[in-house]
C-alpha cells in the first residue's frame, strides 16, 4: 500500500507560553521601557502574539500566544538575540545583556489535570462504555520519561487531537494498544513523551511533552506518519475495509496546557 508522508498540516490551535529569561550575572538593566518597545517590535518581525509581559531590573517573563511550527528553542534565541543587538548598540552596552539558558512552560485555558481527566473520559463521551467490548484503548505512562536539554528548564504539554480520512473508524482496542505501543518507540527515538492517549474508532488523543528544540507541529507529523505506517503495514485490511488510501485527515488540533492556567498566569505577570 503507497502511503503519502504528511509534511504539512491545517491546524486548530491554542498555544500559550510563559518564559523567562536573566539578565548576565544578575546586573540591573534600568531602560525597562525601550526593552519593552524592543521586544513588542521583535514579536511583530517573528509573528509572535503578547499575551502579557513582566519586566524587571534583573529578569523578563513573558506570556506568549504562538503558531504550531515554533520552537520554543528558536523563539528564545530571536527574542533574546534581537533585543541584545538592538540594545547594547543603542545603549553602548559592551558587556552581554543577557545570561545563558531560560525557563519555559506551557500554560492552557484549563489546566493539566483537566485535559488528563478529559482523555480518561471519552469512552463514556462517546457512549462506548456501555457496549461489552468497548472499542476504545486508554492508555497511561506511569514511568514518564526524563527530557532534558543543555541550559534550559521547561515543561512543555500539549493534547494532541487526530481523526482518520472521513471519520472512517479503522480502531478498535486491540489495533489501539498496538498503535500506542509504536507510539511510544517512536517517541523514545525522536526524543519526545507520550504521556497519555485514548484511541477511539475515529480518532485519537494525546498528551505529548517535547523539549523546546522541538516544534509541536514537529511532534505531531512524527506522530502521524510513524501511525500511518504501522497501520498500513501491520494492519493493511484495517484501512482497505474503510475505504481510504490515507490514515489520518491531514489537519489536527492541539491545545497547550499546564498546571497554570493562563488567566491566573496573565493575572499574576500584571500585577
Amino acid at each position: 500500500m503507497f502511503l503519502t508522508p504528511y509534511t504539512h498540516l491545517e491546524w486548530a490551535y491554542q498555544l500559550h507560553y510563559h518564559l523567562c529569561f536573566f539578565t548576565h550575572r544578575r546586573r540591573e538593566f534600568r531602560a525597562i521601557e525601550l526593552l519593552s518597545e524592543v521586544l513588542e517590535r521583535v514579536y511583530g518581525l517573528y509573528n509572535y502574539h503578547g499575551l502579557e509581559m513582566k519586566l524587571e531590573p534583573t529578569n523578563v517573563q513573558l506570556l506568549l500566544s504562538l503558531k504550531p511550527e515554533h520552537a520554543i528553542s528558536t523563539v528564545l534565541k530571536k527574542l533574546k538575540g534581537e533585543s541584545s543587538n538592538f540594545l547594547c548598540r543603542q545603549l553602548e552596552i559592551t558587556a552581554p545583556l543577557w545570561a545563558r539558558g531560560y525557563l519555559a512552560r506551557t500554560s492552557g485555558k484549563v489546566r493539566l489535570e483537566a485535559a488528563q481527566s478529559y482523555l480518561d473520559n471519552q469512552a463514556s463521551h462517546h457512549g462506548y462504555d456501555i457496549r461489552p467490548l468497548p472499542p476504545v484503548f486508554r492508555s497511561q505512562d506511569h514511568n514518564p520519561a526524563q527530557l532534558s536539554v543543555a541550559h534550559a528548564v521547561f515543561d512543555l504539554k500539549y493534547h494532541l487531537d487526530f481523526s482518520t480520512s472521513f471519520r472512517k473508524c479503522v480502531f478498535d482496542s486491540r489495533l489501539g494498544e498496538a498503535l500506542v505501543d509504536e507510539w511510544l518507540k517512536a517517541a523514545l527515538t525522536n526524543n519526545f513523551a507520550l504521556d497519555r492517549a485514548s484511541v477511539l474508532p475515529d480518532h485519537t488523543h494525546l498528551i505529548v511533552r517535547t523539549t523546546p528544540k522541538m516544534s509541536v507541529e514537529e511532534c505531531a507529523l512524527i506522530v502521524m506518519n510513524n501511525g500511518q505506517q504501522f497501520v498500513g503495514t501491520e494492519w493493511p485490511a484495517r484501512m482497505i475495509q474503510a475505504g481510504i488510501s490515507q490514515l489520518w485527515q491531514p489537519s489536527a488540533y492541539v491545545g497547550s496546557c499546564g498546571d497554570l492556567p493562563t488567566a491566573l498566569l496573565k493575572r499574576f505577570l500584571s500585577s
